[in-house]
C-alpha cells in the first residue's frame, strides 16, 4: 500500500562519513599529518521506516492488508559490504541482524555517499561549519525524490569520536595522537521538495546530537528519522502543518491546489544572482531545452537556483536529466549528447568548458552566461519575446528582494518564533509575487497559441502561429515550438486543462479576446489597433463596469470583434495581483519516545483527537478547511488500521472538497479491504455508493487522447468528410455547412472530390490575403472615420469611379472609396443597412463595354458607379452577401450573421483566387449563402417578434455544429471587494450537451467561461443557492456545486438515486435557509445550504417526477401521472391535481404557480393546451387556453402578471419554435413571438426586465426578449 499511500516527509535517512579505523590508520603512518586527508565516503548507518518492531506493526494493523508493503529488500548480506557492514561510530560491528532493510527502490544508494560529499571526504586538524547542501532524484519515469545532506564535524582524538569536544580515552592506550575532526553527513531523503522545512529539521538535530556519544548519536538519528517518517505531508490548500522539532517550530507548506507544485524555498534567489535580462536569457535556455550547467562554489544554491528556474516555468516542466549536483566522480555526464540541466562547483569550470561543446554555462557566484570553449559558433540565445520581456524586467524591478530594508521599520524582536514568523510572512509574501510575475510572463508568452488550435481534431497550425509573431520574436518561437516542454504543453491546451495557466489567462482576457470566442472572424487589424500601432503604443481596451442587468438598446452590439496576434500590446504598467488567500496552520501532536507500538498508537489517537476537535468547533461555511481536516483525519484512521472511519471521511470530501478526494487511495482501501469489513462497508448506504462510483471510474479509465498533429497541407484527393476534417484543421472556417458550401464550389465542374493541388492553391491564397490585410496601414484621416473595431477585410484595385479614382474598400459594416493622388482620403460609398439596390451592369467606352459595379443607396439620390473591369462580377456577388447577411443580422438581432456573410465573402475570394477559370464565378455563387436565402424565402420577421425581440447569442460559437440549450440560469450581478470587477457583472449561465456550460457577461454578452464541463450526462437543471455557489443538476443523479468565485465544481451531492430533475431554494426573511432537489424516482431531499448535510428525505407515492415549486410551507410535485401537495416538514399529502385527459398516453409535462389568484397553469405532453386549475376546487374542470400553431408545450416561466410558454410545431417539414406571453388576469395570448427555427427548450428572466430563450440543436442559440 506504500506505493499509494501518501508518504510522510521521510522516506529514508542515512548517515554517511568513514569508520574509525580507516581514520586511525591514516593518522597512525609516520608521515601523515592530519590536514585535508582525502577518504572516500562510506554508508555508516541506513534508516528505514518502520521504526517499530515487527510484531507491533502485526499489532497495528491486525486484519488490514493495506499497509503491506510493496518494496523490494535486500538482507545483511557479505555481497554488499557498504550496507550491511553497518557499524557503530565507535567501531564495533553490530550483532548480525537477518531482518530485511526495505528500501524505495529509486534510492540508488551506491552513489549516494558521494552526492553527500560532492566535493570529496576530508579529515582535518580544523573544525569546519556545518552546513546543509539539497540533491534532486529522478527516476526512468520522470518521478523526482529529494534530498537534503546536513554536514557536520566530530573532533577525534586516539582513535575516538569525542562527545561535546571532549575526548574519550581508551584506557587501552598510552600515547596521545593528533586531534583531527572528521566529517559526518545525515541525509534525509522525502518525495516532497521541503527544502526549508527538511534543512530546519535537520539543524536542530545537529543541535541535539553535539553531547551525543557515537552510540547514543546514532540511536537519537533514528529517533529523528523515525519522527519524521510519523509526519503526513499536508493536502493540497489552505492548510499548513505544524510541528515542534526543539528549538524550532517546523512549518509544512501545502501546495496551492492540486495542479501546483509544493513550494519550500526562497523564489527571489534567482532575482539576487542575476539581472532580470539574465533570468530571462536562462529561462530562454531552459525553454529551448539547451544542454545547461550551473556553477557555484555553494553547493546549496546549485539546487536552490535550479529548482527556482523549474518553478519559473510552471506549469511547463522540463523533460530531460536533471542532476543539480555532481560529485567531482559524476563530472562525465556532462559528455551526455541530450538536453540536460546540471550543477557542479565552479572549481570544475574550467574543465568543463573545455571537454565539451555546445554548453551553457551559467555561473551563479558572478551572474556569467557563457557557451563552452569548444563550439565552433557560439548558440545564439534567443531574446524573449519584446513585450512580455518588458513587462517581467518592469515587474522585477519593483520587487523588494532585500529583507534587511523590511527589517528597518520593525521593532527588534527577542523571540526566535516571532523572527521566524516575521521572516516567514515576508517570504511567503515575496514567494507569492515571484510566482505571479513568471507565470504571468509564460502566460504573455504563450496566450496566444489557443488561436490556432483545432480541438476536435488536434492540431497545432506552427507556420501559421509562427507568421503572426512580430519578426523579432520569432527565432525564440521557432526553437521552443520544437521542445518536448512545449509539445506537453500543448496537450493540456488541447485537453483543456484548467491548470495555472489558463485560470490566469482567463482571469485576463479583455472584452475583445472574449467577443472572439463568439465570432470566428478571420484576423485583420481593426481600426483602433492600427491607429495605435501608429501612435500610442500603450492602449488599453476600456471596459464597461456594469453591476445589474444593462438596457439592451444601449448596448452597441459588435459587428466584427478580431485578433490581430503578433499585435496584441501587453499593458507593461499594470501589474496583474491576485488576492492573496488566506491560510491556516494545524498543529501536529508531540511524538514521544523510546518509539514503542504504545507510542505510536497515542500518537495516532492524540492526532483524530486533535483533528475531530477542529472538525467539530469550524464553521460550517468554511469548507475548504474542512475538507482539509477530513482528509487527514482519513489518512490518520487508515494508519491505524479503521478502514471503514477512513472511508468515511474521504466520502465528506464530496460535500467540502472534491479535488482533493484520493480516487487511487480509496480503490486501494477497497480492493485490500477483508470481506467482513466489505460487507460492513456495503451495509451503509453512503459508503456503498462511494466504493461502486470509485469502482466504476476505475472500469471507465480510458486513455486520454493525447495526441497532437501539427497541421500539414493534404498530398491526397480528398472526399467531403476528409475535406471537412482538413479545412477544420487550417482554421479557415469551422461550421459543417459553410464547408460542405466550399466543397460545392471547389467541384464545380469536376467530380465530387479535391484534388491537393487545388486544396493548397485555395488555402495559400487565403493565407496570402490574411497576410496582405495585415499590412493595410490607413491615413489617419481615413481611420478617424471608422469605428474602433472595423477591419478592412477586401481592397479592390485602383478603379475608376464617379466618386473619384481609388481602391474600394470592404468592412463588416460598409463599403468606402480609399481616393487616390497626393493625399489619400476617404469618401462613403454605402452603410451594408443602407443599401437599396446592387447591380453588376457594362458601361460602353469607346468601342468596348466595361463591366461596372452600381449600387444604390437610401441615404443618396446618386448612384454609386465603379469600372470594375474584370472584378466587377466577385465584387457583385461581394456585397449581395454582405447586404443580405446585414439586413438578416438587423432582422434577428443576431450579430453573427454579419460574420457569416463576411467569412463568405472572403470564402468567395479565395475561391476566385484559387481556381482561375471560366466558372469561377459560378463556383464563388455557391457561398452565396445569405443572398439566396433573401431571393428564394423571403423571411419577414413578423412586427410583434421584431419589436419584442432585443439580442441573440450562440453559446456553440467555434463548435463544428450547433448545441441543443438544455437549461438557463440568470445570475444578478453583485459587488465583492475581494474580487475583480468583471466578476461583479451579471452572468447568463446556459447549459448544453453532455454536461457543457457556458457562461456569457450579461452586461456584453460575451463568453466569461467556455465550455466546462460537468460530468457526461445531460444537465437538467440549475439554481443560484446563494452568491457563492451555483448548483446544477444532472441526468447521472449528481448535483455539481460551482464556486462562482473561482468557477470551478468543488463539491458535489450523491445521495440520489436517479435523475436529479429539479432544485429550488427556500428563502428566510430574504436568506436561503434550505434547498429542495428532486430526482425522476420520486426522492425529495432537503439540505442545509451551509453544512451540505441532508435535513429530511422523502418519498412520492409515485414515480415520473419532473419538477417541484415552493409556496407557504407547501412543495408543489409535478409527477407524469399527478400534481401533489404536500407539507415541507411532514411531507404529508395536502392536496392532489389527477391526470384528467381521456388520452392515456399523455402525462404532465410542466406547471407554474399564480398563488395570490389561487391558481394552477400546467400543460400536458403532445397537447396545444394549457389547463388552469383553481387551487381552492380541484374538482372543477380546469379552464383552457388554446395554443395556436403549437405542436407542444416544452417549458414556461412566470414573469410579473404573465406567463411565457416555450413550444415545438412544425413548418414546413421543419422543427419551429414559438413563444407565447399569456396574461394571467385575461387568460389570453397576448404576444405569438417567432424567435427560434427549433424548439423552445428553455427559459429564464432576468430581473423580470428580460426573458431569455434557448432553442434545440437545429439551431442552438439564446434570444433575448423585452419583457414587458
Amino acid at each position: 500500500m506504500e506505493d499509494v499511500l501518501p508518504s510522510g516527509l521521510l522516506e529514508i535517512c542515512l548517515l554517511v562519513g568513514v569508520p574509525r579505523e580507516r581514520v586511525r590508520a591514516l593518522l597512525q603512518g609516520p608521515q601523515r599529518k592530519p590536514k585535508s586527508l582525502p577518504l572516500d565516503p562510506e554508508l555508516l548507518s541506513v534508516f528505514v521506516p518502520p521504526f517499530i518492531s515487527r510484531d507491533d506493526i502485526q499489532v497495528i494493523n491486525a486484519g488490514n492488508n493495506v499497509n503491506k508493503s510493496k518494496r523490494r529488500s535486500f538482507r545483511k548480506k557479505k555481497e554488499r559490504p557498504k550496507i550491511e557492514n553497518v557499524k557503530s561510530l565507535n567501531g564495533e560491528q553490530k550483532a548480525p541482524d537477518t531482518e530485511d532493510i526495505t528500501v524505495p527502490k529509486d534510492i540508488d544508494l551506491i552513489g549516494l555517499p558521494q552526492l553527500c560529499f560532492p566535493g570529496g571526504l576530508y579529515v582535518t586538524s580544523e573544525s569546519k561549519e556545518d552546513h546543509i547542501h539539497f540533491l534532486v532524484f529522478t527516476d526512468v519515469y520522470g518521478n523526482r525524490t529529494y534530498g537534503v545532506v546536513a554536514q557536520y564535524y566530530q573532533p577525534m582524538q586516539d582513535g575516538c569520536i569525542s562527545s561535546n569536544g571532549q575526548a574519550h580515552w581508551e584506557s587501552a592506550q598510552t600515547g596521545k595522537m593528533p586531534v583531527c575532526f572528521v566529517p559526518f553527513a545525515i541525509c534525509v531523503i522525502s518525495r516532497y521538495p521541503y527544502f526549508n522545512a527538511l534543512k530546519d529539521c535537520l539543524s536542530c538535530l545537529l543541535v541535539q546530537l553535539r553531547p551525543f556519544k557515537d552510540l547514543d548519536a546514532e540511536e537519537h538519528i533514528k529517533e529523528f528519522a523515525a519522527k519524521l517518517f510519523l509526519i503526513p505531508s499536508p493536502p493540497p490548500g489552505p492548510l499548513h502543518l505544524v510541528f515542534n522539532m526543539k528549538p524550532l517550530q517546523i512549518i509544512i507548506p501545502s501546495r496551492e491546489d492540486p495542479d501546483s507544485p509544493i513550494i519550500d524555498l526562497d523564489l527571489h534567489l534567482p532575482l539576487l544572482c542575476f539581472k532580470p535580462e539574465q533570468v530571462l536569457q536562462i529561462m530562454t535556455c531552459i525553454l529551448t531545452e539547451q544542454r545547461i550547467v550551473f556553477f557555484s562554489s555553494d553547493w546549496a544554491l546549485l539546487t536552490l537556483v535550479a529548482e527556482c528556474f523549474m518553478l519559473y516555468l510552471h506549469p511547463l516542466q522540463w523533460q530531460h536529466t536533471f542532476v543539480p549536483i555532481l560529485s567531482r566522480q559524476m563530472l562525465d555526464f556532462v559528455m551526455a549528447p541530450t538536453s540536460f540541466l546540471m550543477g557542479c562547483h565552479i572549481d570544475h569550470f574550467e574543465v568543463v568548458s573545455m571537454e565539451t561543446e555546445d554548453l551553457i554555462l551559467i555561473n551563479i557566484d558572478n551572474g556569467d552566461i557563457t557557451h563552452s570553449k569548444m563550439a565552433e559558433e557560439e548558440p545564439e540565445i534567443p531574446d524573449v519575446p519584446a513585450q512580455a520581456a518588458e513587462t517581467f524586467i518592469k515587474r522585477v524591478e519593483s520587487l523588494q528582494l532585500h529583507y534587511d530594508l523590511e527589517l528597518c521599520r520593525l521593532r527588534a524582536s527577542t523571540d526566535l518564533s516571532e523572527l521566524q514568523m516575521r521572516r516567514r510572512a515576508w517570504q511567503q509574501k515575496l514567494n507569492t509575487e515571484v510566482q505571479q510575475m513568471t507565470l504571468q510572463l509564460i502566460v504573455n508568452i504563450f496566450r496566444e497559441v489557443k488561436d490556432h488550435l483545432n480541438y476536435e481534431h488536434r492540431v497545432f497550425n506552427s507556420e501559421e502561429f509562427l507568421k503572426t509573431r512580430a519578426i523579432g520574436d520569432q527565432p525564440f518561437y521557432k526553437k521552443v515550438l520544437e521542445t518536448y516542454m512545449f509539445h506537453s504543453f500543448l496537450k493540456a491546451r488541447l485537453n483543456r486543462k484548467m491548470d495555472a495557466f489558463a485560470r490566469l489567462e482567463l482571469s485576463t482576457q479583455s472584452e475583445e479576446d472574449r467577443l472572439n470566442l463568439m465570432f470566428h472572424t478571420p484576423r485583420r487589424l481593426t481600426m483602433e489597433k492600427m491607429a495605435s500601432k501608429q501612435f500610442n503604443p500603450q492602449y488599453m481596451i476600456s471596459r464597461r463596469m456594469v453591476i445589474s442587468m444593462p438596457d439592451l438598446q444601449d448596448i452597441k452590439l459588435p459587428e466584427g470583434p478580431t485578433r490581430n496576434s503578433s499585435l496584441r500590446r501587453i499593458e507593461t504598467g499594470i501589474a496583474v495581483k491576485m488576492p492573496s488567500k488566506s491560510v491556516s496552520t494545524f498543529k501536529i501532536p508531540e511524538i514521544h519516545f523510546p518509539l514503542m507500538f504504545q507510542c505510536v498508537h497515542s500518537y495516532y489517537t492524540d492526532f483524530f483527537n486533535h483533528l475531530s476537535k477542529a472538525i467539530n468547533t469550524l464553521p460550517p461555511d468554511n469548507s475548504a478547511l474542512l475538507a482539509r481536516y477530513f482528509y487527514l483525519r482519513g489518512l490518520i484512521s487508515l494508519m491505524q488500521g479503521k478502514l471503514l472511519n477512513a472511508l468515511s471521511d474521504f466520502q465528506n470530501l464530496d460535500k467540502t472538497d472534491l479535488r482533493i478526494f484520493p480516487t487511487d487511495l480509496v480503490r486501494k482501501i477497497v480492493e485490500t479491504m477483508p470481506p467482513s469489513e466489505r460487507s460492513q462497508a456495503d451495509r451503509k448506504p453512503e459508503l456503498k455508493k462511494l466504493i461502486s462510483r470509485v469502482m466504476e471510474k476505475q472500469r471507465e479509465v480510458m486513455k486520454i487522447d493525447d495526441h497532437v498533429k501539427n497541421f500539414e497541407l493534404p498530398k491526397t484527393h480528398m472526399q467531403l468528410d476528409d475535406f471537412v476534417k482538413r479545412i477544420q484543421e487550417s482554421g479557415i472556417v469551422k461550421d459543417i455547412d459553410t464547408i460542405h458550401r466550399l466543397f460545392d464550389a471547389l467541384t464545380v465542374g469536376h467530380q465530387k472530390q479535391i484534388d491537393p493541388e487545388t486544396f493548397r492553391d485555395f488555402y495559400n491564397y487565403w493565407k496570402e490575403t490574411e497576410a496582405e490585410a495585415q499590412e493595410v496601414n490607413l491615413p489617419p484621416t481615413v481611420i478617424e472615420h471608422l469605428d474602433k473595431n472595423e477591419c478592412v477585410y477586401k481592397l479592390s484595385c485602383s478603379v475608376k469611379t464617379n466618386y473619384g479614382v481609388g481602391k474600394i474598400a470592404l468592412t463588416q459594416k460598409r463599403l468606402f472609396l480609399l481616393t487616390e493622388g497626393g493625399r489619400p482620403g476617404y469618401v462613403q460609398i454605402a452603410a451594408f443597412r443602407d443599401i437599396e439596390d446592387v447591380k453588376s451592369t457594362t458601361v460602353a467606352f469607346l468601342l468596348l463595354r466595361i463591366p461596372t459595379l452600381r449600387i444604390k443607396t437610401l441615404s443618396k439620390k446618386e448612384v454609386f458607379e465603379a469600372n470594375l473591369k474584370t472584378e466587377c462580377d466577385l465584387w457583385y456577388l461581394i456585397v449581395k452577401e454582405m447586404w443580405a447577411g446585414k439586413k438578416m443580422a438587423d432582422d434577428h438581432k443576431d450579430p453573427q450573421y454579419i460574420q457569416q456573410a463576411l467569412t463568405n465573402v472572403l470564402l468567395m475570394d479565395a475561391v476566385v483566387g484559387a481556381l482561375q477559370s471560366s466558372k469561377t464565378i459560378y463556383a464563388a455563387s455557391k457561398l452565396s449563402y445569405f443572398d439566396r436565402m433573401k431571393n428564394e424565402v423571403p423571411m419577414m420577421v413578423p412586427k410583434t417578434t421584431s419589436e419584442t425581440l432585443k439580442h441573440k447569442i450562440n453559446p456553440s460559437a467555434g463548435e463544428t455544429f450547433p448545441q441543443a440549450i438544455d437549461v438557463l440560469l440568470y445570475v444578478p450581478g453583485h459587488l465583492d471587494p475581494s474580487e475583480r470587477p468583471g466578476n461583479a457583472h451579471p452572468k447568463l449561465w446556459c447549459a448544453l450537451n453532455e454536461g457543457k456550460v457556458v457562461v456569457f457577461d450579461a452586461s456584453t454578452w460575451s463568453i466569461q467561461q467556455h465550455c466546462f464541463k460537468m460530468g457526461r450526462s445531460k444537465l437538467t437543471c440549475m439554481i443560484m443557492v446563494e452568491q457563492s455557489q451555483v448548483w446544477i443538476g444532472s441526468q447521472d443523479s449528481i448535483i455539481y456545486i460551482i464556486n462562482t468565485h473561482s468557477m470551478s465544481c468543488n463539491k458535489q451531492l450523491n445521495d440520489h438515486r436517479s435523475d436529479v430533475t429539479d432544485i429550488i431554494v427556500e428563502k428566510k426573511n430574504g436568506i436561503p435557509s434550505e434547498a429542495y432537489s428532486s430526482s425522476l424516482d420520486g426522492t425529495v431531499i432537503v439540505w442545509n445550504i451551509s453544512t451540505l448535510k441532508v435535513n429530511r428525505v422523502f418519498q412520492l407515492p409515485c414515480q415520473n417526477l419532473t419538477s417541484i415549486k415552493l409556496h407557504n410551507d407547501q412543495l408543489w410535485c409535478c409527477t407524469g401521472s399527478c400534481i401533489l401537495v404536500v407539507s415541507t416538514h411532514e411531507f404529508q399529502l395536502q392536496m392532489k391535481i389527477e391526470h384528467h385527459l381521456k388520452n392515456a398516453c399523455s402525462y404532465f409535462l410542466c406547471f407554474q404557480l399564480f398563488p395570490e389568484r389561487d391558481e394552477v397553469w400546467a400543460s400536458y405532453s403532445g397537447s396545444s393546451d394549457l389547463y388552469i386549475w383553481n387551487t381552492k376546487d380541484f374538482s372543477s374542470t380546469p379552464q383552457k387556453i388554446h395554443l395556436q400553431d403549437c405542436s407542444e408545450i416544452t417549458c414556461m416561466i412566470r414573469v410579473k402578471n404573465q406567463l411565457w410558454v416555450g413550444s415545438s410545431g412544425r413548418s414546413q417539414g421543419k422543427s419551429k419554435g414559438k413563444i407565447y406571453v399569456i396574461s394571467a388576469e385575461k387568460k389570453s395570448v397576448e404576444k405569438e413571438l417567432v424567435g427560434h427555427a427549433d424548439t423552445v427548450k428553455a427559459l429564464c428572466s432576468a430581473e423580470d426586465r428580460y426573458v431569455l430563450s434557448g432553442s434545440g440543436k437545429e439551431e442552438g442559440k439564446i434570444a433575448i426578449w423585452k419583457a414587458e
